[in-house]
């Protein structure tokens, strides 16, 4: 196979029309260009170049070779510009995976911030349970998943980041659950409203009845966050979520806590990637926009 450096001078060494000019280019001597050129030549058993008073021409031959090297440097030269658009942030993409609520209460500052910083970096959101979210980081449909944790995958790298706390949270219809110790068994009493079943958040709360040997049913199984607030709200149960993400409904009175006698126990936001697969800069740099609430 001929070396690629060959193809280099005499790809200068066309377009110029010139040895010395190419030469100057290269930051060699003339002769080395010559060198350069009859090698390749002998290689590929043709003349390339024919001499003239001016300097070279192309031969037959050499044109059509001058056409493909053409179009090869011309993509070497954009794949080059490409790289250094995505080293400087001028251009870019990088694809994040997360559920409605995690991508509203948590991420929303971090994705304001990184476009102030990176504006032409564009962000992608992808919606999805937790198992939906580790299936198309495994696809390679997204760089990054935000996550509840525990996340027990031997393919993902998890990087925990802030702690939060969920609850259970009602409206002034069911208000006296905020005043009274309420057992788990007192608190099946009322109507349930719960994310759906294959949500992390879901598979939590279950399990903690199941911990106490209760079996938890809901009345109403819903797919957002947002809803599980405003069915609570306005009197349609008592719904589990997230603490730190309805802080404002209980500072305003529109949502009490329940004040169960059992602790729920806290976890934490997970950041995971594909463990041993690089990330683009775009990702990393976002990984390192998150890293004041790493833990």
């Amino acid at each position: 196979m001929v070396n690629f450096e060959l193809y280099k001078v005499f790809y200068l060494t066309a377009k110029s029309g010139s040895l010395s000019k190419a030469a100057k280019e290269l930051f060699i001597t003339q002769p080395s260009v010559s060198h350069s050129i009859k090698l390749l030549e002998d290689q590929l058993k043709l003349q390339l170049f024919a001499r003239t008073s001016k300097g070279v021409e192309l031969t037959k031959e050499g044109s059509i070779l001058f056409s493909y090297i053409e179009q090869a440097y011309n993509f070497i030269s954009l794949a080059e510009e490409k790289l250094h658009e995505l080293r400087t942030f001028s251009s870019g993409e990088i694809k994040i995976g997360g559920s409605d609520s995690l991508c509203k209460h948590y991420l929303l500052p971090f994705l304001e911030s990184f476009h102030d910083q990176y504006p032409h970096v564009q962000i992608n959101l992808v919606n999805g349970t937790t198992p939906e979210i580790v299936k198309q980081l495994k696809e390679g449909k997204i760089d990054i998943g935000i996550v509840r944790t525990p996340i027990l995958d031997e393919q993902m790298q998890v990087r925990e980041g802030i702690t939060i706390q969920d609850c259970f949270v009602t409206g002034p219809k069911y208000r006296e659950l905020a005043l009274g110790k309420v057992s788990l068994a007192d608190l099946l009493k009322y109507p349930i409203i719960l994310f759906s079943s294959n949500s992390s958040s879901r598979k939590f709360v279950t399990r903690l009845f199941s911990d106490h040997g209760l079996m938890l049913e809901p009345e109403i199984e819903l797919g957002s966050v947002d809803l599980l607030i405003e069915f609570a709200k306005i009197g349609f149960g008592v719904s589990f979520v997230t603490k730190e993400f309805v802080a404002k409904e209980l500072a305003e009175g529109s949502l009490f806590e329940v004040n169960l006698d059992a602790a729920i126990p806290s976890t934490k936001i997970g950041i995971i990637t594909l463990r041993n697969m690089p990330l683009s800069t775009a990702a990393a740099a976002f990984i390192a926009k998150l890293d004041p609430a790493l833990g």
